[in-house]
């Protein structure tokens, strides 16, 4: 049955290696399972409803992901969309919490109609081949960012933004061990190598102290407070349609360079350099975004820690599937996915990041056009904190160096409209 929904043996895999991929995508990205809901109820969400609402979203769109894209690729409610939802459009406007639910679902609607419509599927085979390569580099170096500020080992800096944090802390001292455990078991093809990685620093956390382990069961709470609570009559106020607008513009890149830059590092890109059942993946996209805002969470989208599972070797929807299960697990295992710190999990991310740098090692260097626009592209998405940001700066970048150059002819119409909406988007949002 697992090869006949997954074609396991043609994409070179085993039920054993996608597990192992999914159960590592899950621990590098069991945060948001903590984090959402600490950051939504800000807003006056209720925490417990929203832990549910997030567990669920994730678990929903990764078997969607999984089940009919048959790619191996996480979905859950996205940081930089979660914060936005807070922090600009709650407590920034002065809407309610139900209103700002509402343009969530309005934004996944709208998802699902350009899907159908093959306008997603046009923007993102319409990025050129230096930008894709560049945007797959990018999101290693943003895993790397997220990585080093979770372990502890770049921190906030009042006058020069960042700086090397306390080497002495052994949290940081555990995920520089766990990151040199992770390559040397990788390096001596040892299966599973980043998960026994992760697992390694967690013991060593908790039997020295640093991590508490709070036990193993417990039954999931009510998701009612938040549970078909959006408001779409307010949503669609003159006001709120900029909202709505921006969801949907950022949660379309931010998946669509995931995406991307996921599959280039697995090679799931055909010959063209084109993701083949694109259209499945955004759909299923499209579909946690207004199951989720019908949960209870702001927008869903795919994680790049995604990468982490195409590491040891997750290359079709099982791994996905995994996540899934694993997701609806933490509903009753809350206590024990949260044994996992942070900076256990960062060693993995730092090595997926080594993997997905050599993209930029494809560019046409002898081109600046190219290769310009390619390294604003993977500068940014670390530098901004935002793989949208990253992706704006490359088309913008990319279609004027390329206007200016005389090269008007290497650029697509869609490169044009994208460029475009992306200096619309700076000057009114």
């Amino acid at each position: 049955m697992l090869e006949t929904l997954f074609k396991l043996r043609e994409h070179g895999t085993n039920v054993k290696t996608e597990v192992l991929a999914g159960f590592t995508t899950f621990l590098t990205m069991a945060y948001i399972i903590f984090v959402n809901p600490a950051i939504l109820s800000e807003t006056g969400m209720d925490f417990k409803a929203v832990f549910v609402a997030t567990c669920i979203a994730a678990a929903l769109g990764s078997a969607v992901m999984g089940l009919v894209a048959n790619y191996p690729i996480a979905l859950a409610p996205g940081m930089g969309l979660n914060a936005y939802f807070t922090f600009s459009v709650v407590k920034g406007m002065g809407v309610s919490w139900q209103v700002a639910l509402g343009a969530v679902f309005l934004s996944g609607v709208i998802f699902m109609v350009v899907s159908l419509f093959k306008v997603r599927e046009a923007i993102v085979n319409a990025i050129p081949h230096s930008l894709k390569l560049a945007i797959s580099a990018g999101v290693g170096l943003f895993l790397a960012i997220i990585a080093l500020k979770n372990a502890g080992i770049v921190v906030a800096h009042p006058a020069t933004l960042v700086t090397l944090g306390n080497v002495h802390d052994p949290k940081v001292l555990l995920a520089i061990f766990g990151f040199l455990l992770i390559l040397a078991l990788e390096y001596r093809k040892v299966t599973g190598g980043v998960i026994i990685g992760v697992l390694v620093v967690t013991v060593l956390a908790i039997l020295l102290g640093y991590q508490q382990f709070n036990g193993v069961f417990s039954m999931p709470p009510s998701i009612e407070p938040t549970f078909m609570q959006m408001d779409l009559e307010g949503a669609l106020t003159a006001g709120l349609l900029g909202v709505v607008f921006v969801f949907f513009f950022v949660d379309l890149f931010d998946t669509t360079g995931t995406l991307v830059g996921v599959s280039h590092r697995a090679g799931l890109l055909d010959s063209e350099g084109k993701l083949p059942r694109l259209k499945k993946a955004l759909m299923a996209d499209s579909t946690a975004i207004v199951a989720g805002a019908a949960l209870g969470t702001s927008s869903c989208t795919a994680y790049v820690e995604s990468a982490a599972g195409t590491a040891v070797g997750g290359r079709t929807g099982l791994t996905a599937v995994v996540v899934a299960l694993l997701f609806l697990a933490a509903l009753f295992l809350s206590p024990l996915a949260g044994a996992v710190p942070a900076y256990a999990t960062a060693p993995a991310l730092c090595y997926v990041a080594v993997l997905m740098a050599r993209g930029l090692a494809e560019i046409n260097w002898d081109d600046l056009t190219e290769s310009a626009p390619a390294v604003i592209t993977a500068v940014a998405m670390p530098f901004t904190f935002s793989i949208a940001d990253g992706i704006a700066f490359g088309f913008i970048s990319y279609a004027g160096l390329k206007l200016l150059a005389g090269r008007h002819k290497d650029i697509s119409p869609a490169v044009i409209v994208i460029a475009g909406l992306w200096i619309l988007k700076f000057a009114l949002f």
